[in-house]
């Protein structure tokens, strides 16, 4: 550097909006061939799920920030809430199986076996809550 002359420094390249649009892009490709190819059934239990992991999310931070004071009702909601999100993902997988064309379980046996679990399950929760 020569004295009186100030060296300038290249300023910064903004960042490149092609790099955000293609993934905006292709995060609108996956929503909109996920809403066009997926049956209503699938996303009626989709939309179970996504509640039942909110709800799980939810009273996690609850009792994390405020209090977990009657614990044993804190197991108790966050079990059944978990414990009806693994049944309604096994749900989920049992009508979506395919085997030559033909469902591994008929809709009614996965249905029905789906009810009974669930039924099993909120007994257990409610007999821990005492």
């Amino acid at each position: 550097m020569t004295k009186g002359k100030v060296a300038a420094r290249a300023a910064p390249k903004p960042a490149s909006r092609s790099a955000s649009t293609k993934s905006k892009s292709s995060e609108t490709k996956i929503v909109d061939a996920y809403l066009q190819t997926t049956p209503a059934r699938f996303k009626l239990i989709d939309g179970f799920l996504l509640m039942l992991f909110l709800t799980g999310v939810l009273q996690f931070v609850y009792c994390v920030l405020l209090s977990d004071y009657p614990f044993n009702s804190f197991i108790s909601g966050f079990a059944a809430t978990v414990g009806q999100f693994v049944l309604a993902l096994a749900l989920r997988m049992q009508l979506a199986a395919v085997v030559d064309g033909q469902p591994r379980v008929s809709e009614k046996r996965a249905f029905s076996e789906f009810v009974m679990a669930s039924i099993v399950l909120h007994f257990f929760v409610v007999n821990f809550l005492g």
